[in-house]
């Protein structure tokens, strides 16, 4: 199957409960939260991503496959972000759409977002399991963090990674 093309757009309204949807299963059918977990609603409410950070969607052939929250320095959903730094969070892909690029489409989007903002550096956080996402983020040039490791709640540590964006040569490699 030949790679087709991805568009990265900013998230309309009516398109919230799908992306709350895509999210939420995602994030159960992949093992990454149980499915009584309180965290359930926050996958769940796309539109608040939306009304407090910048929530972007990966199409393919008019079909929403993913969707991420760019979080600039002056939004709540930026959880380790200095004040010139951004912060994407809840990136998901859906199963049947990964390895065509739109993980990377989404996260591309974010850092040059980013960039044209003026700031500094990208960064996420991704559970020890997430370790597709990991090799994504270290071939766009992300480096770990481990100073900035967290806990959210008992039991759940989050690794962290970060993506220089000042070089003028650096940010994110092309593949």
């Amino acid at each position: 199957m030949s790679e087709r093309h991805v568009t990265v757009r900013l998230a309309r309204p009516g398109e919230y409960t799908r992306i709350g949807e895509l999210t939420v299963g995602v994030y159960t059918r992949g093992g990454l939260i149980t499915p009584g977990s309180s965290y359930l609603h926050t996958l769940a409410d796309a539109a608040d991503r939306a009304a407090k950070a910048e929530l972007l969607v990966a199409e393919v052939d008019g079909e929403i496959v993913g969707a991420v929250a760019y979080a600039p320095p002056d939004s709540p959903y930026a959880e380790l972000a200095a004040p010139d730094e951004g912060e994407f969070r809840m990136l998901v892909v859906l199963e049947s759409s990964r390895g065509n690029g739109v993980g990377r489409a989404l996260v591309q989007e974010c850092a040059d977002r980013a960039r044209r903002a003026g700031l500094v550096a990208l960064r996420l956080s991704t559970q020890p399991n997430m370790r597709a996402a990991q090799r994504l983020y270290e071939r766009m040039g992300f480096t770990r963090t481990p100073e900035l490791d967290w806990s959210p709640v008992e039991g759940v540590t989050l690794l962290t990674y970060v993506l220089d964006l000042k070089p003028a040569e650096g940010g994110v490699r092309p593949s």
